[in-house]
């Protein structure tokens, strides 16, 4: 298939771009986050009907919800403006969101067909964009994905690094549990979905993937720190549990995935196993990188 990629420069789409690349089973056209701030409907149909897609990924909501960018209205309206030129042009559109559309007070892991629910901004916003997915496009996946994090891009991952590394002291959410996701293997499930649909496969609809071992912030943190003292010093103290107040309850993020394994035989994996080798090549990032003069 001729893949269309929007947002190729966030975290998630750096490692789909690497992953379709690597495997050569699509051909692949790659716009930035930025290339594509439109202003204007045309622009995105100008794109979509250049490239000749045969599906759009859009990984720029994704993106910007993990790296902590605050979404606006204009963002939802450009993936409506996508899911528009798709089905005008007989195109497949792939919108990539997470599991914040969701507040977390289900008390279990969340189903697909699960009413969204989160009342804050990016909640609302996330779940306006699925909906006119849905309402526009009829050949559309929509892939709810964990918290991502990645050594490339800005993530959960570097921001908690970053700030570490200057010498900073995290005090961290021990109450909200979810599921997070290394890039390179969201990148193996995005590709997954894709190689099936090129086969022909007609499944389309909403679909949840996140690793099958649940954690917190503080928990989370604590192993990265693990990890990254390999390569630096930290304070003993560096990572702490923020202190619960009386009136705060727990609250659950992690994702049902039995859709994504019965229609497309992708088989969740634990995050864990992902953090040392994602540290490393942070770190090793952080070498290349020209120092700043003092």
């Amino acid at each position: 298939m001729r893949v269309l990629l929007i947002g190729s420069d966030t975290s998630l789409g750096l490692a789909l771009g690497d992953h379709l690349r690597r495997w050569g089973r699509h051909e692949l056209e790659a716009v930035s986050s930025s290339a594509s701030r439109w202003k204007s409907e045309r622009h995105a149909k100008k794109v979509v009907r250049r490239v000749r897609a045969d599906i759009v990924v859009d990984a720029r909501l994704q993106g910007a919800i993990d790296s902590g960018e605050i979404l606006s209205e204009i963002d939802i309206e450009r993936s409506h403006w996508l899911a528009k030129a798709c089905q005008r042009g007989a195109v497949s559109y792939f919108l990539l969101s997470t599991a914040r559309v969701f507040a977390g007070d289900a008390g279990r892991a969340y189903r697909e067909q699960d009413e969204p629910d989160n009342t804050e901004t990016v909640g609302r916003l996330l779940a306006l964009a699925e909906a006119r997915t849905r309402e526009t496009c009829d050949r559309h996946v929509i892939l709810r994905l964990g918290p991502v994090f990645a050594p490339g891009g800005v993530n959960v991952l570097s921001h908690m690094l970053e700030q570490l590394i200057e010498g900073g002291k995290l005090v961290l959410d021990n109450q909200l549990r979810g599921c997070p996701v290394e890039s390179a293997d969201a990148a193996r499930v995005v590709a997954g979905v894709l190689d099936q649909l090129g086969a022909g496969a007609e499944a389309w609809g909403t679909f949840h993937y996140c690793s099958p071992d649940p954690t917190n912030c503080y928990e989370f943190a604590e192993a990265l720190l693990a990890s990254a003292s390999q390569f630096s010093d930290f304070s003993p103290d560096a990572v702490q549990p923020q202190p619960v107040g009386a009136g705060d309850q727990p609250r659950n993020r992690t994702l049902q995935c039995g859709r994504i394994r019965n229609t497309f035989a992708i088989k969740q994996v634990p995050w864990r196993g992902f953090v040392a080798d994602a540290v490393r090549q942070y770190f090793f990032q952080r070498q290349q990188q020209p120092r700043k003069e003092a």
